[in-house]
C-alpha cells in the first residue's frame, strides 16, 4: 500500500493544524448540511494512490474474529445475499457532501446476523484490497442505514469508488466506509485503522466535526 504518498502526507498535516475546522458544536434540527460542509453534485475521488482492480470472478470477502460464524464469500454467494436499496448522503472529512446517494447490496444487519459475533464483540476491522484500514464501534457498523453496496445510482458500483464492492456506514465521515472491501474482523478490542493513526478521529462523526484526534 502506498503509505507515503503526496496526498497522505498533505492530509496529515490538515489533521496536525485542524484544517476544516469551524467550531460549530451544534445545529438546527431542520439543516441537513454538517457543519463546515458543501454541497456537490458529483462524487470526488479521493484514495490512498492505488486502485486494486479485483473483478468479480476473483472478489471474496473474508468475515472473521470474535465471531461463531465466519466465512468467506465468493461474487456469486455475495450476489444471492437479501438485497437492499437505501438512500443516504454522503459527507467527506475534505468538506464535500452530496445528498441523496441510491445505494444496492445488503445490510450491515444480514452481515452480522450470518456472523454472529460474540457478546464480547465491540469493534469491526475493515481491511480493502488496497492494504487500507479502518475501524468502527459495532454499534455503528450495526446502524440502519449501513450497508455493502455493489451499485451506485442503478449501476454497478465503478473500481475508482470502490466497486465490486465498498462499505457505506453514512452517519459517520466516508473515510470509514471502505472501498474494495477484502476482509471485516469482528473484536473485543479497538484498533486504530490508517487514517485514525495518522491523526484523524476515531470515531467521526460529521455533525460533531469529529475530524481529527
Amino acid at each position: 500500500m502506498a503509505d507515503d504518498t503526496k496526498l497522505t502526507r498533505t492530509k496529515q498535516l490538515w489533521a496536525q493544524s485542524g484544517k476544516f475546522l469551524t467550531g460549530h458544536t451544534s445545529r438546527p434540527e431542520t439543516e441537513r448540511l454538517p457543519p463546515g460542509q458543501h454541497l456537490v453534485n458529483n462524487w470526488p475521488v479521493l484514495d490512498l494512490g492505488q486502485t486494486p482492480n479485483v473483478p468479480r470472478e476473483r472478489w471474496r470477502l473474508d468475515v472473521g474474529g470474535v465471531v461463531d460464524n465466519p466465512f468467506s464469500w465468493d461474487w456469486a454467494t455475495f450476489a444471492a445475499q437479501p438485497q437492499v436499496e437505501k438512500t443516504t448522503d454522503i459527507h467527506c472529512v475534505t468538506t464535500w457532501s452530496r445528498y441523496d446517494n441510491l445505494w444496492e447490496g445488503i445490510s450491515t444487519h444480514h452481515l452480522i446476523e450470518m456472523a454472529q459475533p460474540r457478546p464480547e464483540a465491540t469493534f469491526v476491522l475493515f481491511t480493502s484490497n488496497d492494504g487500507y484500514t479502518t475501524n468502527m464501534a459495532l454499534s455503528d457498523f450495526a446502524s440502519p442505514d449501513a450497508m455493502l453496496v455493489h451499485s451506485w445510482q442503478g449501476e454497478p458500483l465503478t473500481l475508482e469508488h470502490g466497486g465490486p464492492v465498498r462499505v457505506v456506514v453514512p452517519h459517520l465521515y466516508f473515510w470509514k466506509s471502505a472501498k474494495w472491501i477484502r476482509r471485516i474482523d469482528f473484536a473485543s478490542e479497538d484498533q486504530l485503522g490508517f487514517w485514525e493513526v495518522r491523526g484523524y478521529h476515531n470515531h467521526a462523526d460529521p455533525w460533531l466535526e469529529e475530524r481529527y484526534s
